[in-house]
Parts: C-alpha cells; structure tokens; sequence
C-alpha cells in the first residue's frame, strides 16, 4: 500500500519543484551524460524487488528500471538500482536526488497534481487488502470487528481502512508502524491482529513470515491502487519510460520475448506489419529514435535485455513462482483478454 503524505517530503523543496514541468530534457540529459540511471526500489519486497545475494535487486518492480536503462542507454545494467523507504524515495525524487521510482506507488489525484513528481505509467493494477493469522479463525473482513490492524503511519493505506470499517460499522484500532520490517515483526509476533497493505504485497510479505503457510489473505480487496512508475518531471525521460513500457505491452500482445526476438528480426520480412514497425531500420521505433534521442535500437535492447511485459510478470510473479500469481482473468491481463493493460500503438 505505502500511501505516505507528501506534505513532509516536500518541505524545503518547494522551490526546485515549482516550474519543473517547463523543463524540457534536462534530466533525460543527466541520465545520458553519466551514463546512469537512478532507480528507486522498495528495500525487501519479494517478487517485487529484492537483493540477492551479490547485493543486485531482482523482481517485477526492479525489471522496470532495467527497462529504462535499456531504452536511454541500451544497457540493462546501466541500472542503479537502489531501496529505500516509501517516503525517502518520493523525497529524492523531489529534491532531484534520483531519476524516477519502480516501487509500487499509487497515483492519485493529488500527487499527480504536485509539479515535483510525474506519474508515467501504470504496470500493475492493485487493490487494498488484509492478511491474517490462520490461528485467528476469521474468513471474511466482515468478521473483524475490534481487531489491531498493523499499517503504515501517515499513508492512505489508513484512509481506505476508516472507509471502509466506517460503512461496514465495525469498530478497530490501528498500530501505526512506519517502518516496514518493525510493521511485519510486530504482526508476526501477534501484537496486530491484521496486517494491511496492497493484495500483491500482502502476498510477497507473507513469505517473509518464518512460517508461510501460518497465514491467509482474506478475499476482500476494499481500494483501487494503480501502482504506477514515477519520474521526476522531464517530459524527455518521461517519453523515454512511457515508451520503453508501451514496448513490453506491444511485445507481450505480438508473442515476442527475449528468448525469440533474434528469431524474429532474422526473418523480418515475414514477420507481421506491427513486428516489422517494432524492429525495422526504418519502422516506427527507428522514427521515435531519432525524436526522442534514443539509440537507434532501443525497442530490441528493452525486449532482448528485459523481456515482454507478459515475459517479465511471469518470470517474478508468475504461476512458477512462490506467488503463483496469474495474468489471466485478472485486471493485469491485456486487454484482448479481458484486463487493462492496454499496448498503445507504435506506429
């Protein structure tokens, strides 16, 4: 969930925000010029984006980042990825300290609307939700009634629960924790009854418990959280971002992948018109190269270097993993199958 206020963040940089959606490119062209990208990932969130054990983030959330690095770069690894705490993170987005954040942020309308961060692109439609323990015997959110709910100080996450227990008429008391791994010790020790934040995190965090299988999420999901990557606002990275993702969607919708775009642009010729306008010299990337600086094969570096977004989900998240989660039949899923994730055309 991670909804922190932004109030805090913003004291004292008021003024490197104001005006900044005037700027052109100047962000794009730090990014080129030291050769490096600044990513912001949350610290410990299985799946989604986690250190393994050389110290290099992995999961969903990291993957984005590479996605840019390869799109700006051509280099997957020119990635500098880094956790921090929710609220750190929209902090050196403002103050200029990082380029853009790949953890799981909602964009509401307030945010949107503050001139230090941009919204970009949304890569996983979410809902609020609560975990239990087992031993609690409770199947229903209905049925929690004067319960200790475990959530982050200051964030929405508290907003969506006074909601929602309001209109249900049930009574609760709230444990504010700021700090995330102090949140999910104190919920596994027993002193909150529920812990609540997003249904996707909520399922990455319950394997953080010693014993897993000790705990269940319960069926309601009672918000709408659009998690969505964030920039600092330069309409060049933005466009390099937004595109870089669009790539992935189109990529996912057309069946091409890292393992089988050699294959494809092997025989080009025979491929359908929207792979040709994908990876051709002279196709639709190769125009948006030249407009947006990019480097001439951008398309194929994100999708050879990071993979689809299908290929991606699968990979962190997928039904081969320990989340098991499944594209099909759920809001992720394209849109020709039912889902919201829409691929823009290139053309």
């Amino acid at each position: 969930m991670l909804r922190t206020n932004l109030a805090a963040a913003f004291a004292g940089v008021a003024l490197l925000a104001t005006g900044s959606h005037a700027y052109a490119g100047p962000v794009f062209d730090e990014v080129v010029s030291t050769g490096k990208l600044i990513c912001l990932v949350s610290p410990s969130a299985p799946g989604f984006s986690v250190p393994d054990s050389a110290g290099v983030f992995q999961g969903f959330n990291a993957d984005f980042c590479r996605m840019a690095a390869a799109a700006i770069l051509g280099d997957a690894g020119k990635a500098d990825i880094r956790g921090i705490g929710f609220s750190d993170s929209l902090k050196s987005l403002v103050s200029r300290q990082a380029h853009m954040a790949s953890r799981s942020v909602t964009e509401t309308g307030t945010r949107s609307a503050d001139p230090g961060l941009s919204f970009v692109a949304t890569t996983f439609y979410d809902g609020q939700g609560f975990m239990v323990p087992k031993s609690l015997g409770v199947k229903s959110a209905t049925e929690l009634k004067g319960a200790t709910i475990c959530a982050e100080d200051g964030s929405t996450t508290l907003l969506n629960i006074a909601d929602w227990f309001a209109a249900k008429g049930l009574d609760y008391k709230i444990e504010n924790i700021a700090d995330k791994t102090a949140r999910l010790q104190a919920f596994f020790a027993g002193k909150c009854d529920v812990y609540a934040s997003d249904m996707t995190a909520l399922a990455a965090d319950r394997h953080l418990a010693q014993s897993p299988g000790d705990y269940e999420l319960l069926p309601e999901v009672i918000s709408a959280e659009p998690l969505t990557l964030v920039t600092q606002p330069d309409e060049a990275l933005e466009k390099a971002v937004r595109w870089g993702f669009e790539v992935m969607l189109n990529a996912d919708e057309l069946g091409i992948n890292s393992a089988n775009a050699d294959a494809a642009i092997a025989d080009l010729e025979r491929q359908p018109k929207a792979v040709q306008r994908l990876f051709a010299k002279d196709g639709a990337t190769a125009d948006m190269a030249a407009k947006m600086k990019l480097p001439a094969d951008w398309a194929y570096q994100v999708i050879k270097q990071v993979g689809s977004y299908g290929e991606v989900f699968d990979r962190h998240l997928g039904p081969s993993t320990p989340f098991n989660l499944k594209r099909e039949g759920s809001l992720n899923a394209s849109v020709r199958n039912g889902g919201l994730m829409y691929a823009y055309p290139i053309r």
